[in-house]
This record gives structure tokens, sequence and C-alpha cells, in this order.
């Protein structure tokens, strides 16, 4: 009955139109004012324990890194780059497109970030080139969801933080190594969908790039694929924690974009700042308060009683996984991904641990989940951000997107059901 009360508020408050993080410390505040004896004080203390987790910390830091690289020319470097290796296929500046998408997703941890990086210049020189515009906006919103499952991840760093405390949860280690495979493997099938139609549709291909221009491209960009191996190399060798590393990623970025690449004036980097930390902290506000929500829903034992409803009815792992995709994509029509990892988690993982699900497994899909939720309307962020690009409306954008957005099904199926895709790199590092 509690149940249905406390989500019942926050549904009715969420259709007014109120953002979700005042919608749920709305409804935290309400039930426990009127329907608890739980001490005023303690949600006081909550509310600042819990952000007061050094993980979180990482999340300011790649998203000022990820607005270093995105004004600092290191998108338009890895353009050059991609489009030298693959532009003579079919389909080549698309391919191009999917590739720099994957390869700034590597640095940049953003699927928005990754959109207008990558999406702002690419998508000009495909119209230019004799593409539909639709083809370019339907490669650009779903390969920029790559920027979430390709660490580093902020939304990965969410799933630690929402999971912390429970005996079974993954380490953000853990979950970037995991990320890996997966990343790359969608992002090759994102990359088949674009050749395929670019061949069936006699798409325009580039000239084959000679050695040394793929060696300049290669050169040029350089100084922004070695932030992948700063990142990635400083975390797995041990050097710095994720947090530390999303801190030197930053202090990177700002020195590639206004040092090496010089692509950034001194004067932009207050308002880089100031962009950086208004989005650090809207995250952050949702954070703190989907923190409080948790600690109704465990004050009021609703997961520990899902996971015992659950096991009742003898659902197998099968039926359950499928479940979690059902209401994850539902939650991805209304909600955007944080908030629903934020809410959704502390629910369905202890009920995943129950039934034996690998929590790096568990983690990845409910990552790839939210790639999809970004990509469909209503509330698709990247519909909303490749919009405002290519001035196409969400309806024609629904339409450019659906055979990639096809395709991230499948693979959401294969990531579901075949866990080995997901775990045999961090067994095989020895991170698991």
């Amino acid at each position: 009955m509690n149940a249905a009360i406390i989500f019942g508020l926050l549904l009715a408050l969420m259709l007014t139109g109120m953002p979700i993080s005042i919608s749920l410390g709305l409804t935290v505040l309400s039930f426990l004012f009127f329907m608890t004896d739980v001490p005023i004080d303690a949600v006081a203390l909550k509310l600042f324990t819990g952000i007061e987790k050094f993980e979180i910390m990482a999340i300011p830091f790649f998203i000022l890194a990820g607005n270093f690289l995105t004004h600092g020319g290191v998108a338009r470097r890895m353009i050059n780059f991609a489009t030298s290796m693959v532009g003579h296929w079919h389909g080549g500046l698309g391919l191009a497109g999917v590739m720099a998408c994957a390869l700034f997703a590597a640095v940049s941890g953003s699927s928005p970030a990754t959109v207008v990086a990558i999406g702002s210049i690419i998508l000009p020189a495909m119209v230019a080139q004799g593409f539909p515009k639709n083809f370019g906006a339907g490669i650009v919103t779903t390969s920029g969801a790559l920027g979430i499952l390709i660490p580093p991840s902020i939304v990965m760093v969410m799933y630690c933080v929402a999971t912390t405390g429970h005996p079974q949860a993954a380490s953000i280690g853990q979950m970037f190594i995991a990320g890996v495979v997966p990343g790359i493997m969608l992002a090759c099938f994102l990359g088949f969908t674009t050749w395929y139609r670019a061949r069936k549709f006699g798409y325009p291909r580039l000239p084959k790039a000679s050695l040394k221009q793929r060696m300049h491209a290669l050169r040029e960009s350089f100084w922004g694929l070695l932030l992948i191996i700063v990142v990635m190399g400083g975390i797995y060798s041990g050097i710095f924690t994720p947090t530390e590393a999303a801190a030197m990623a930053a202090v990177y970025a700002f020195v590639v974009a206004v040092f090496v690449y010089k692509d950034m004036p001194l004067r932009r980097v207050p308002k880089v700042l100031l962009d950086s930390a208004s989005m650090s902290a809207m995250l952050l506000y949702i954070i703190t308060n989907a923190v409080l929500f948790s600690f109704l829903m465990t004050s009021e034992q609703i997961p520990q009683n899902m996971a015992a409803w659950i096991l009742d009815q003898n659902m197998g792992v099968w039926v359950f996984l499928l479940v979690v995709n059902i209401i994850l994509l539902a939650a991805g029509n209304f909600m955007e991904p944080s908030s629903i990892v934020l809410i959704m988690a502390p629910i369905l993982f202890p009920v995943a641990m129950k039934l034996g699900i690998d929590p790096v497994h568990f983690g990845i899909l409910i990552i790839v989940n939210m790639e999809v939720g970004m990509c469909h309307p209503p509330v698709g962020l990247n519909l909303y951000v490749a919009s405002g690009i290519t001035k196409m409306g969400i309806t024609e954008l629904t339409v450019a997107v659906w055979p990639w957005l096809l395709t991230m099904l499948i693979f959401l199926g294969l990531i579901t059901y075949v866990p080995a895709i997901t775990l045999w790199f961090p067994r095989l590092l020895g991170f698991m």
C-alpha cells in the first residue's frame, strides 16, 4: 500500500510538469511528514551524507573535461581521422560519424556532448556532399548515445553511486572496463546499419585516403586520442582512482584545448567553467533528491518486499530481465537517464542479486536501456539535442532514427541474455 502511495504521488507530481528532482524531494517530504514517524533531523542528515561520496566528485570533473573538448577543436580532428580511415566505404562520411562518436565518447563521458560536438561538424558536411539530412541525423542521434556506454561514462558513475552500500555493488573501475566491449560492439552494429543503408540507396563515398593523409590525420588528433590512454590506463594501472582520473581528464582537456590546439582563447574559459558548474549542480541536485527517495524506499522495506514477492512468483532470470527491460524502456518515455538510474537501480538491484544476476552485467543492461531511451520520444534527450543542431522536428527525427533504433533494440536483447559479452573482458584482465 505504501509503495502505491509513494509512486502514485511521484507520478502525479511529474505529470504536472514539475522537474523530476523537485518531484522526488516533495514526494519524500510529504510521505515522511504525514505518514511516518521518521524524525526530520534524520532526513536532513541523510540529505548531506547521501552525497558525501568520493565517487560523486568524478561527475563534475568529467562534465568539465567534456565541455573543454566540445569547444576545443578535438571533435573536428577526430572526425578528420575517422574520415581518413573509413571515408572510402559506402556512406563514408556517415561511417566516419559513427567512428568519431565512439572516439569522442571515450573522452567525454556524455551523450549530449557527443551529439553536439560531432553532429554540429559532420551533419553540414554530409548534407553538402549529397546525403539526405535525415540519414545524417539518424546516425548522429543514435551514435551519440555511445557516450554513456563507452567509458568513462557519467551514467555508470550514477549506477555505482545508486547501488553503493549493497555488499555486491560493482565498482566504477569494473563498470568502466565492462563497457569497453559492448561499446565497441554497438558502434560496429550502428556502423553496419549505416553501411547497409548507404549501399542500398547509393549514397556518396569519398576517395580513399593515402597512408600519408591517414598519418597526418592521426598526428592531428593524437592529443585528443591520448586522453583515452591517460584516463583508462591511469585507472587500470592503479596510478589513480576513477575520481582522480576525472580530475586529471579535466586538467588535460583544458591544456589541450587552450595551449596545444589553441582553439579556445583564455577569455572563453570562464564561460566553460560556468556552464560545467551549472550542469553539475543540476545533476547533484537530482542525486541528492534521489538519495532521499532511496532512503524512503529502504525505510519502508519496498525493495526487500518486492524481491520477496518476485521470488515467491518463481519468476526465472529470463522473465525478470525481460520485465526489467520493459520497465526501463517505459521509464525512458518520460524521464532522462540519470533520474531513471537513481530511482530504479536501488529498487531492482537487490532483486537481481537475489536471483544471482551479476551486478556488472546488470549495470551494463541498465546503461544500454538508457541509450535506447535517449533516442526515442517523447523525452529522448539526444532527439532534442539533435533537433537543435539539424533544425528538424521531433516527429521527423523519430522517423529518421528508426533503423538505428531497431539495431539498438537487437543489441539490447543480446546484452540481456548473453552475459559473456559484458563479463569476459573484465574477467580476462582480472577485475572480477
